[in-house]
């Protein structure tokens, strides 16, 4: 059987969010795993899928190096980083990563760039390297709620999705992405957000489609603008 590496990364604290999806929706699938596939003939059955889950620091010196780290010790496949947006009202599927840090409040370290590049010598930006449409169509499936993003913005979330795709543009191989969480929120809330199983659920289709791409790539899956 085919073995298949993949790395979720998540931040590891928000001030004032007691529940964090960026921290426990990757936990519970390295974990839990990916489920049994329900599909006849689905890719899923003839792999197996190590998901190595990992919290990285608010912190825009800091954020690539932790998530390198596990990168560089578990020789992934695939690359999922994810983030939490407070105002999101569901699962929000970045598609560009844009080469700008431009803070309008401090990182973990107390650090506020203002309109410096992330890479002085990279590209202005990359597209994600996940299959947004095959994604959606299953969110669509699970009755999860989900947008597309049209970038990360420019805090931390950007330019940890940017020094990743900076990466897998160097490698032979490798999918990378990054998906944002909204806030943990109660059963038929009427607040901002989803319950965090339904969170979880939503990691697994992201995790399941990328690795149906990866094993059978096709330019149907894949949705950007």
């Amino acid at each position: 059987m085919r073995e298949l590496n993949v790395v979720i990364s998540g931040f590891d604290h928000y001030n004032g969010v007691e529940v964090n999806p960026a921290v426990e929706v990757p936990k519970a699938i390295a974990e839990q795993g990916l489920g049994v596939s329900s599909a006849p003939d689905d890719p899923l059955e003839q792999v197996a899928v190590t998901v190595h889950a990992v919290s990285i620091p608010v912190s825009f010196a800091k954020a690539w190096p932790t998530l390198k780290e596990t990168i560089e010790a578990t020789k992934p496949n695939i690359v999922i980083a994810t983030g939490l947006k407070h105002a999101a009202r569901g699962v929000m599927l970045e598609r560009c990563a844009t080469n700008l840090m431009d803070a309008i409040k401090p990182d973990a370290d107390n650090v506020i760039p203002r309109r410096e590049p992330i890479d002085p010598n990279g590209p202005a930006a990359y597209w994600t390297r996940l299959p947004l449409r095959s994604i959606l169509n299953d969110f669509t499936d699970d009755s999860i709620p989900a947008t597309l993003s049209s970038d990360a913005g420019t805090f931390v979330c950007n330019s940890l999705f940017y020094n990743l795709l900076n990466w897998t543009a160097t490698q032979e191989r490798v999918l990378g992405g990054f998906v944002s969480f909204p806030p943990v929120v109660p059963a038929h809330s009427s607040q901002h957000g989803l319950p965090l199983d339904q969170q979880i659920a939503a990691g697994r289709d992201v995790v399941r489609e990328a690795v149906r791409y990866y094993l059978k790539p096709s330019s149907s899956d894949i949705l950007i603008a």
